[in-house]
Parts: structure tokens; C-alpha cells; sequence
């Protein structure tokens, strides 16, 4: 509770020095992302419905372990998105996704909001120019709410049976192309994340 604290006390001071530090020659723009991965697999995804009283409600089930990695970072800001999918996760892949991250508008300035997974580590590594990591505090996923539009998603594919990993990897592809901007915001704006950017940034 202590850290969470000081990580919101000292949100606004983190971005000043990230903006004290931009170089203005090759930004040209600044947004807030939230990152994550979460794994899609094949087994299907239960959740409460609704049915008569009395009646045990009835569905189709698939036991599978096979599965894919779904990694995301989305802007409260703009209501942007860039996902990419893939096998497992590693730091290998992080640093990957981070390179191709930056290649999307190269002349803005992304600072990510990412946890502590142990695959985020990017000790001895230089990241791209327009890319600055800020973690969040260990054990505080309520500060990352890319959480939420995995649960978003997830709602979305509950109760249903995929004979195969591509059929899955469509349907997320759809998934996806339907997030749009404004319900990317209304998921991951949280107030005390807009505020303080909008304050630092004059959005």
C-alpha cells in the first residue's frame, strides 16, 4: 500500500522528468500506453449465465492447453492500440515487441506503463529512442489497466469452442480491429493517469 502511494504521489514528477529529458529534434508528439500480455487458449472460458431457477444451465466444453500469448499497449489518451501475437513470452520477444512498437509512429514518444514480470527486465539492454518504461509497483495490477481490456475480450469469447489455434487467433484478430478508440479510453482512462499527463503534456 505504501509504494502504490508514492508511485501515484510521484506520478506527475515522473513525467516532468520524462518531458525535461525529451529531445524535441526528433519527437514531435507524446503518449501514454498501458502493456501487457495475457494467453488465449483453447479451453474454454467460463462465466456466470442466466437461466431459470431450478435449472442447472447446460454447455459445450473443450479441456485443451494449447494456447497463444496476446501482447497490447493501449493509450487512454488517443485511444490507440499496437498488439502482437506469439507462442510463449520471454525477454527476447519483450524487447522484440518494444522494437516493433517503436517503428509505429517513429517521431512519438511512448512511455509504457508496464509491471514487474520478470521478462520485463531490460537490464543491459538499450531500448528504442522513443520508448520510456515506467513499472508500476510489485503486486498492484490495479495500477496497469490493460488488465481490463483482456477481461474485455475474454468476456467476449467466454462460453465458446474453438476447434483450433488459427480459428482462436481470428476471432482475437476481430477482437481487436473492434477496439476502438473511444472504448479503449472509457476502459483505460483512469482519471489520476489522464490527469497527470494531460497537466505535463497540456494535451
Amino acid at each position: 500500500m505504501k509504494k502504490l502511494r508514492s508511485f501515484l504521489k510521484n506520478l506527475r514528477f515522473s513525467l516532468k522528468q520524462i518531458r525535461l529529458g525529451l529531445n524535441k529534434n526528433s519527437v514531435t508528439s507524446v503518449n501514454l500506453y498501458f502493456q501487457d500480455e495475457s494467453r488465449f487458449g483453447l479451453i474454454t472460458k467460463q462465466k456466470r449465465v442466466v437461466s431459470a431457477r431450478g435449472i442447472k444451465p447446460i454447455g459445450k466444453y473443450m479441456h485443451s492447453y494449447k494456447y497463444k500469448w496476446l501482447w497490447g499497449s493501449f493509450s487512454p489518451i488517443t485511444g490507440e492500440s499496437f498488439c502482437m501475437t506469439t507462442t510463449g513470452v520471454c525477454k527476447e520477444l519483450f524487447i522484440k515487441y518494444l522494437e516493433d512498437f517503436s517503428k509505429h509512429k517513429p517521431e512519438e514518444l511512448k512511455i509504457i506503463v508496464i509491471d514487474n514480470a520478470g521478462f520485463h527486465s531490460t537490464k543491459d539492454i538499450i531500448l528504442p529512442e522513443n520508448i520510456v518504461l515506467m513499472s508500476i509497483p510489485p503486486y498492484c495490477p490495479e495500477l496497469n489497466p490493460a488488465e481490463k481490456v483482456w477481461q474485455w475480450m475474454k468476456d467476449k469469447i467466454a462460453m465458446k469452442l474453438f476447434d483450433t489455434l488459427e480459428i482462436l487467433e481470428s476471432k482475437m484478430d476481430d477482437l481487436i480491429n473492434n477496439l476502438e478508440g473511444d472504448l479503449i479510453k472509457s476502459i483505460t482512462g483512469y482519471d489520476f493517469y489522464t490527469r497527470a499527463f494531460s497537466s505535463v503534456f497540456k494535451v
